[in-house]
């Protein structure tokens, strides 16, 4: 697919969250790191137009703002742009093309970003990774309700070999989620990135100015958690 014809860009659709417009309007670091979702997602909107021509083996991100970056100083400083700069200086120099949204959920990998990634199309030696979950963890009741089903579906229909992250909440609906993942993960259908066992034991020092999304510090942490099972999925 050329450029002329991706229209995809980076949003669901929705707006924030009344709980996020309330905190945005009595807590500085709230709106400041919400005032990076519209730049970010334009920023990697582009990105992916400028990229999507370009030969060489591909890297394709879905999920949320984690893989947006938000948090962090600039787009392309979250843990997909630290880790893709640490694959570029150990010779993997990937074309990066960035599906990720601000707010997605589970439903919106599987009805938007999916169907993104089949107007692409994937080549064998492509990368595909998903980080994805949070919003429904955090959500309503009925998000959550919905999530392992959620992740039973997407581990499905996400390319096989796919690197897909487990939820390291302790909590019962990441719990069930999680097993689909390693389910999928022990029939070889996908690839685990266990951020149970490899994630940030701790968010100290790590968080950006909201408390919620991680900072450049967060973010070195989150692409160190993937980097061995991407680097493996590259051999």
């Amino acid at each position: 697919m050329s450029h002329a014809s991706f229209t995809y860009d980076n949003r669901t659709g929705r707006g924030p969250g009344r709980a996020v417009r309330t905190m945005s309007a009595v807590l500085p670091g709230v709106a400041r790191v919400w005032n990076q979702v519209e730049p970010y997602a334009e920023a990697w909107r582009a990105h992916n137009l400028q990229t999507l021509d370009l030969p060489g083996r591909r890297w394709i991100v879905l999920g949320d703002s984690m893989s947006q970056g938000i948090g962090a100083t600039s787009y392309d400083a979250g843990w997909v742009g630290q880790l893709a700069q640490r694959l570029a200086t150990s010779g993997d120099d990937l074309r990066v093309i960035n599906l990720s949204a601000t707010g997605a959920g589970v439903p919106d990998v599987l009805d938007q970003q999916l169907p993104a990634l089949d107007r692409i199309g994937v080549c064998e030696n492509d990368l595909v990774t998903v980080l994805v979950g949070s919003n429904d963890l955090f959500g309503r009741r009925a998000k959550r309700d919905r999530l392992p089903d959620g992740f039973a579906a997407m581990v499905d229909r996400v390319p096989p070999g796919t690197a897909v992250a487990t939820l390291p909440q302790p909590s019962g609906a990441a719990t069930r989620a999680n097993v689909h993942v390693e389910r999928a993960a022990a029939s070889g259908r996908i690839v685990m990135v266990d951020l149970r066992v490899t994630g940030p034991a701790s968010w100290k020092g790590r968080l950006a100015s909201d408390f919620f999304h991680p900072n450049d510090a967060g973010y070195a942490a989150i692409a160190t958690a993937f980097e061995p099972v991407v680097r493996a999925r590259l051999t």
